[in-house]
């Protein structure tokens, strides 16, 4: 399986203009949202001029035949070197992709124009089309998530676990010296290769399972979103999303030795699913996979009640609407049922190797600001600042209240005062928490002019409180704010 068709390959795609923004344009914002969900035929009535960009639309991402005289124009010369490595197919006058190659923009890097060749995606114009064992995502809401979630600070070594089509790899690639892509999948890892060298990257990309490709090295970073749908044994697996381990053993595995391949002050930045039992708190649940030698942030976003998750996967799969549709159904949710699984929790998991034990786990369906993986570092940082700093280090420090911080007040109309104070955040998490006047007022005066000790004076003075007991009383709650995000030290 060569990648030597990469490089004029990317000539042609240039030479096209074949880039997301030209693509979204020529499109229009209609059918670029029918693509979205998988609907063909606005983009099809607005590609239909035969020019080498539409033609590269209708055959990768429209999945539909084109003329051989219009497939040369966009790729003069390469129609027959990509049939022999198997990214295209043709018959006498037509030609089809056998695979999809997409434009892609990174986030927070606009101007960084990028391909991905992928398996083509199922399902489009809601046709039923069940996906091979050793099928490579594309580009999914899962990717993005992860790229989003992903933080984007300098470092030398980064690992992209279960690379798939090498996505997480090639926004690695923008901010380490060195990355390693790694899969079990010898088609992903062909797709990784030809990716990289579309992209004019350096991946050093290695076959194997979990962390055996890099045993006893240590890595600044490790992104993965492992396999990690709760799936039934039924002797099927579609290599991308099913691990082959029982229940969520996959992403607890990776939790407990994820660590292990960190360097000090490492993070493992994992999406997940995971279940949610009978009987025992999901964040209980979850606690007993961390370690005491690591932080650890891990957010749960999303909870789908069983008949809802099997439904996912399976019209993922391709399942929807099948002759054994039915069969599938019931089986995997009779199993999830027998397991004691009552829903299935989404989320992520953010640990950082050398803390001392700070543990965070926060159920936050909200929306956030994205990307969010600048946040989960000032998460770390605050939590660095805070172990080190004793209460009267605390009291002599000037902090500052975050710009995006408001006050909300709720109460009746014409009420003398409010029955509840809300703190809100703007940007990041998006924290909120509910305040007394104390805690409103001592978040209002942070701004750098005074150190705290000053502020709880003022406030015991004009309070009239005891001054070491409302140190005492908001001491820790400081902690908190600083700790959530509102202050910074």
């Amino acid at each position: 399986m060569s990648t030597d068709v990469a490089a004029p390959l990317r000539e042609a795609l240039l030479a096209a203009d074949f880039t997301y923004d030209r693509v979204a344009e020529a499109l229009g914002d209609d059918a670029h949202r029918a693509l979205g969900r998988n609907e063909t035929l606005p983009a099809l009535r607005r590609t239909a001029s035969g020019r080498p960009l539409d033609t590269l639309v209708r055959l990768f991402l429209l999945q539909t035949t084109v003329t051989r005289e219009a497939a040369d124009r966009a790729l003069p010369g390469l129609v027959d070197r990509l049939c022999n490595a198997g990214l295209l197919e043709q018959s006498v006058s037509e030609v089809a992709a056998r695979t999809d190659c997409r434009p892609y923009a990174t986030s927070g890097d606009e101007d960084r124009d990028l391909w991905v060749v992928s398996d083509l995606t199922p399902g489009l114009d809601g046709a039923p089309v069940a996906v091979g064992p050793d099928h490579v995502l594309g580009i999914s809401s899962a990717s993005t998530s992860l790229a989003q979630l992903t933080m984007r600070e300098p470092v030398a070594r980064s690992l992209d676990l279960g690379t798939g089509c090498g996505v997480q790899a090639l926004h690695l690639a923008a901010h380490s010296t060195a990355v390693v892509a790694t899969d079990v999948n010898e088609r992903a890892l062909w797709m990784t290769r030809l990716n990289a060298e579309l992209n004019e990257v350096e991946v050093d990309v290695r076959g194997g399972s979990f962390f055996e490709p890099v045993a006893g090295q240590r890595f600044d970073l490790v992104t993965t979103n492992p396999p990690f749908v709760i799936s039934p044994a039924t002797g099927e697996r579609l290599v991308y999303r099913d691990s082959g381990l029982p229940g969520d053993r996959v992403v607890e595995h990776i939790v407990r030795t994820g660590p292990d391949h960190l360097t000090d002050g490492g993070w493992l930045q994992v999406l997940a699913n995971w279940a949610v039992v009978e009987g025992r708190p999901w964040d209980e649940r979850l606690a007993s996979w961390l370690r005491a030698d690591c932080d650890a942030l891990v957010v749960q976003r999303e909870t789908l009640d069983p008949s809802a998750y099997v439904e996912l996967w399976l019209k993922d799969s391709g399942h929807h609407g099948g002759p054994d549709y039915a069969r599938r159904y019931d089986t995997w949710l009779s199993w999830l049922e027998e397991s004691g699984i009552r829903g299935v929790g989404f989320g992520w998991v953010n640990v950082r190797l050398g803390g001392a034990g700070h543990h965070e786990l926060l159920e936050w369906p909200y929306d956030v600001e994205q990307p969010i993986g600048p946040a989960v570092h000032a998460w770390g940082e605050a939590v660095t600042e805070l172990r080190g700093l004793a209460d009267g280090d605390l009291l002599g420090t000037r902090l500052r209240a975050r710009e995006d911080v408001q006050q909300e007040t709720v109460g009746r109309p014409g009420a003398e005062d409010p029955e509840a104070i809300v703190l809100r955040q703007h940007r990041g998490f998006r924290r909120a928490r509910t305040a007394d006047t104390v805690e409103a007022a001592l978040v209002g005066a942070c701004d750098g002019d005074l150190t705290l000790g000053q502020i709880l004076g003022a406030l015991a003075a004009l309070l009239q409180r005891d001054e070491a007991e409302l140190r005492r009383t908001y001491l820790p709650v400081v902690r908190e704010l600083v700790g959530e995000g509102f202050l910074g030290v």
